[in-house]
Protein backbone atom coordinates (compact mmCIF):
# COMPACT_ATOMS: atom_id res chain seq x y z
CA UNK A 1 0.00 0.00 0.00
CA UNK A 2 1.56 3.66 -0.93
CA UNK A 3 1.10 5.65 1.83
CA UNK A 4 2.69 9.02 0.33
CA UNK A 5 1.24 10.56 -3.06
CA UNK A 6 3.53 10.10 -6.07
CA UNK A 7 4.13 14.20 -5.88
CA UNK A 8 6.27 13.38 -2.48
CA UNK A 9 9.45 12.04 -4.63
CA UNK A 10 9.33 15.31 -6.75
CA UNK A 11 8.71 17.87 -3.62
CA UNK A 12 11.69 16.13 -1.71
CA UNK A 13 13.84 16.01 -5.14
CA UNK A 14 12.90 20.05 -5.02
CA UNK A 15 13.42 20.61 -1.47
CA UNK A 16 17.16 18.94 -1.21
CA UNK A 17 18.29 20.78 -4.42
CA UNK A 18 16.21 24.18 -3.38
CA UNK A 19 18.36 23.52 0.15
CA UNK A 20 21.70 23.16 -1.67
CA UNK A 21 20.93 26.19 -3.58
CA UNK A 22 20.05 28.47 -0.87
CA UNK A 23 23.06 27.16 1.14
CA UNK A 24 25.23 28.28 -1.79
CA UNK A 25 23.21 31.55 -1.99
CA UNK A 26 24.22 31.92 1.71
CA UNK A 27 28.18 31.49 1.54
CA UNK A 28 28.47 33.81 -1.81
CA UNK A 29 26.43 36.44 0.34
CA UNK A 30 28.70 36.03 3.16
CA UNK A 31 31.93 36.18 1.29
CA UNK A 32 30.54 39.21 -0.32
CA UNK A 33 29.75 40.90 2.68
CA UNK A 34 33.23 40.08 3.98
CA UNK A 35 35.01 42.18 1.39
CA UNK A 36 32.42 45.05 1.34
CA UNK A 37 33.51 48.11 2.70
CA UNK A 38 31.10 47.21 5.54
CA UNK A 39 34.09 45.08 7.13
CA UNK A 40 36.69 46.54 5.25
CA UNK A 41 36.08 50.19 5.50
CA UNK A 42 37.73 50.37 2.07
CA UNK A 43 36.54 53.92 1.37
CA UNK A 44 35.55 54.77 4.43
CA UNK A 45 36.84 58.02 6.15
CA UNK A 46 37.76 57.47 9.86
CA UNK A 47 36.75 60.47 12.25
CA UNK A 48 40.02 61.81 13.67
CA UNK A 49 40.90 64.71 16.96
CA UNK A 50 41.92 66.88 13.90
CA UNK A 51 40.81 66.93 10.16
CA UNK A 52 44.41 66.03 9.17
CA UNK A 53 44.35 66.85 4.93
CA UNK A 54 46.98 64.55 2.95
CA UNK A 55 45.18 66.50 -0.05
CA UNK A 56 46.60 69.70 1.11
CA UNK A 57 49.99 68.55 3.00
CA UNK A 58 50.86 66.45 0.17
CA UNK A 59 49.93 68.08 -3.10
CA UNK A 60 49.00 71.55 -2.17
CA UNK A 61 52.54 72.00 0.26
CA UNK A 62 54.82 69.13 -1.32
CA UNK A 63 55.55 68.04 1.96
CA UNK A 64 57.45 64.33 0.94
CA UNK A 65 55.94 61.39 3.42
CA UNK A 66 59.05 60.99 5.22
CA UNK A 67 58.59 64.30 6.92
CA UNK A 68 56.04 62.53 9.22
CA UNK A 69 56.49 59.42 9.09
CA UNK A 70 60.36 59.02 9.74
CA UNK A 71 61.03 55.70 10.15
CA UNK A 72 59.02 53.91 7.51
CA UNK A 73 62.36 53.05 5.47
CA UNK A 74 64.16 51.56 7.78
CA UNK A 75 61.23 49.98 10.16
CA UNK A 76 58.35 47.62 10.05
CA UNK A 77 56.30 50.52 10.99
CA UNK A 78 55.31 53.98 9.02
CA UNK A 79 55.27 55.84 12.67
CA UNK A 80 52.98 58.48 13.62
CA UNK A 81 54.67 62.39 13.52
CA UNK A 82 54.88 63.58 17.46
CA UNK A 83 52.66 66.98 17.85
CA UNK A 84 56.14 68.69 17.54
CA UNK A 85 56.75 67.87 14.34
CA UNK A 86 53.48 69.22 13.52
CA UNK A 87 54.26 72.27 15.54
CA UNK A 88 57.33 73.12 13.36
CA UNK A 89 54.90 74.93 10.87
CA UNK A 90 51.93 75.43 13.01
CA UNK A 91 54.04 77.59 15.84
CA UNK A 92 54.42 79.94 12.91
CA UNK A 93 51.34 79.86 10.74
CA UNK A 94 47.44 79.42 11.61
CA UNK A 95 48.86 80.06 15.35
CA UNK A 96 45.12 80.78 16.08
CA UNK A 97 42.95 78.67 14.16
CA UNK A 98 40.64 77.05 16.53
CA UNK A 99 40.58 73.66 14.28
CA UNK A 100 44.07 73.20 15.45
CA UNK A 101 43.38 73.92 19.23
CA UNK A 102 44.01 70.07 19.90
CA UNK A 103 46.86 70.45 18.45
CA UNK A 104 48.33 73.14 20.41
CA UNK A 105 47.12 71.61 23.85
CA UNK A 106 49.05 68.13 23.12
CA UNK A 107 51.77 70.59 22.53
CA UNK A 108 51.76 72.17 25.91
CA UNK A 109 50.38 69.28 28.11
CA UNK A 110 52.81 67.31 26.22
CA UNK A 111 49.94 64.39 25.89
CA UNK A 112 49.53 62.44 22.33
CA UNK A 113 46.82 62.95 20.51
CA UNK A 114 44.95 59.50 19.88
CA UNK A 115 44.17 59.04 16.78
CA UNK A 116 41.62 56.41 15.27
CA UNK A 117 44.62 53.86 12.66
CA UNK A 118 43.21 53.98 9.21
CA UNK A 119 45.21 51.14 7.78
CA UNK A 120 44.95 48.49 10.60
CA UNK A 121 46.16 44.45 9.95
CA UNK A 122 44.83 41.94 12.56
CA UNK A 123 47.36 41.23 15.21
CA UNK A 124 47.87 37.57 13.60
CA UNK A 125 49.57 39.77 10.26
CA UNK A 126 53.29 40.53 10.27
CA UNK A 127 53.77 43.68 8.02
CA UNK A 128 57.22 45.23 7.18
CA UNK A 129 57.14 48.84 5.68
CA UNK A 130 60.81 49.02 4.98
CA UNK A 131 60.74 45.44 3.15
CA UNK A 132 57.97 46.74 0.82
CA UNK A 133 59.93 50.56 0.26
CA UNK A 134 63.24 49.04 -0.33
CA UNK A 135 61.96 46.76 -3.06
CA UNK A 136 60.58 49.00 -5.14
CA UNK A 137 56.68 49.33 -3.71
CA UNK A 138 55.08 52.81 -3.73
CA UNK A 139 52.87 54.73 -1.21
CA UNK A 140 50.17 54.91 -3.39
CA UNK A 141 50.37 51.06 -4.24
CA UNK A 142 48.77 50.07 -0.80
CA UNK A 143 48.09 53.35 0.46
CA UNK A 144 46.00 54.95 -2.78
CA UNK A 145 46.02 58.64 -4.32
CA UNK A 146 46.50 60.07 -0.68
CA UNK A 147 47.33 63.38 -1.90
CA UNK A 148 43.79 63.40 -3.03
CA UNK A 149 42.68 62.55 0.59
CA UNK A 150 41.27 65.59 2.26
CA UNK A 151 40.68 63.09 5.09
CA UNK A 152 42.87 59.34 4.78
CA UNK A 153 40.71 56.34 4.21
CA UNK A 154 41.42 52.89 3.37
CA UNK A 155 42.40 52.50 -0.53
CA UNK A 156 41.93 48.79 -0.35
CA UNK A 157 40.20 45.86 1.72
CA UNK A 158 43.94 44.41 3.38
CA UNK A 159 42.34 41.66 3.30
CA UNK A 160 44.88 38.26 2.35
CA UNK A 161 43.20 37.79 -1.08
CA UNK A 162 44.47 41.24 -2.14
CA UNK A 163 48.31 40.92 -0.55
CA UNK A 164 48.24 37.27 -2.50
CA UNK A 165 47.33 39.57 -5.39
CA UNK A 166 50.21 41.42 -5.42
CA UNK A 167 52.56 38.46 -3.59
CA UNK A 168 52.15 36.30 -7.19
CA UNK A 169 52.84 38.97 -9.68
CA UNK A 170 55.50 41.44 -7.87
CA UNK A 171 56.69 42.89 -11.20
CA UNK A 172 53.07 44.03 -12.09
CA UNK A 173 54.06 46.89 -9.37
CA UNK A 174 57.52 47.70 -8.88
CA UNK A 175 59.07 50.77 -9.57
CA UNK A 176 62.46 52.48 -8.69
CA UNK A 177 63.10 53.25 -5.55
CA UNK A 178 63.85 56.79 -6.38
CA UNK A 179 59.94 56.79 -7.15
CA UNK A 180 58.35 55.11 -4.57
CA UNK A 181 57.08 58.42 -2.94
CA UNK A 182 56.11 59.75 -6.06
CA UNK A 183 52.24 59.91 -5.67
CA UNK A 184 52.07 60.61 -9.00
CA UNK A 185 53.93 58.09 -10.77
CA UNK A 186 53.15 56.45 -13.88
CA UNK A 187 54.05 52.59 -15.29
CA UNK A 188 55.75 52.96 -18.62
CA UNK A 189 53.77 52.05 -21.38
CA UNK A 190 54.06 52.37 -25.11
CA UNK A 191 53.06 56.05 -25.42
CA UNK A 192 55.01 56.85 -22.46
CA UNK A 193 58.23 55.21 -22.07
CA UNK A 194 60.85 54.81 -18.54
CA UNK A 195 64.09 54.87 -18.72
CA UNK A 196 65.53 53.52 -15.83
CA UNK A 197 69.52 52.86 -15.29
CA UNK A 198 70.03 53.79 -19.03
CA UNK A 199 67.51 50.93 -20.31
CA UNK A 200 64.19 52.41 -21.76
CA UNK A 201 61.03 50.46 -20.84
CA UNK A 202 57.49 50.83 -22.55
CA UNK A 203 56.05 48.19 -20.45
CA UNK A 204 55.56 47.33 -16.69
CA UNK A 205 56.21 43.68 -17.01
CA UNK A 206 59.69 43.91 -18.79
CA UNK A 207 60.55 47.10 -15.69
CA UNK A 208 59.29 45.01 -12.84
CA UNK A 209 60.93 42.10 -13.97
CA UNK A 210 64.27 43.43 -14.29
CA UNK A 211 63.64 45.48 -10.35
CA UNK A 212 62.64 42.01 -9.24
CA UNK A 213 66.49 40.66 -9.89
CA UNK A 214 67.86 44.19 -8.94
CA UNK A 215 66.70 44.88 -6.00
CA UNK A 216 66.95 40.66 -5.25
CA UNK A 217 63.36 39.72 -4.30
CA UNK A 218 62.70 36.73 -3.32
CA UNK A 219 60.59 34.00 -5.10
CA UNK A 220 57.12 33.71 -5.60
CA UNK A 221 57.34 30.17 -3.50
CA UNK A 222 58.92 32.38 -0.52
CA UNK A 223 56.97 35.54 -0.02
CA UNK A 224 53.49 33.51 -0.85
CA UNK A 225 54.69 31.63 1.87
CA UNK A 226 52.42 31.46 5.22
CA UNK A 227 55.04 32.20 7.24
CA UNK A 228 56.13 35.35 5.72
CA UNK A 229 53.04 37.02 6.53
CA UNK A 230 51.71 34.94 9.97
CA UNK A 231 54.61 34.52 12.48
Amino acid sequence: MQIFHRSTNTISRATIYGAIFVVAALFWAAAEIQRSPYVTYAGVARPQPVPFSHQHHVAGLGIDCRYCHTSVETSSFAGIPPTKTCMNCHSQIWTNAQLLEPVRESFRSGKSLVWNRVNDLPDFVYFNHSIHINKGVGCNTCHGPVDRMPLMYNYASLQMEWCLECHRGPEKHLRPRDQVFNMRYEQPSSGKPLTVDGKEYTDQISLGTDLAKKYKLRTVADITSCSTCHR
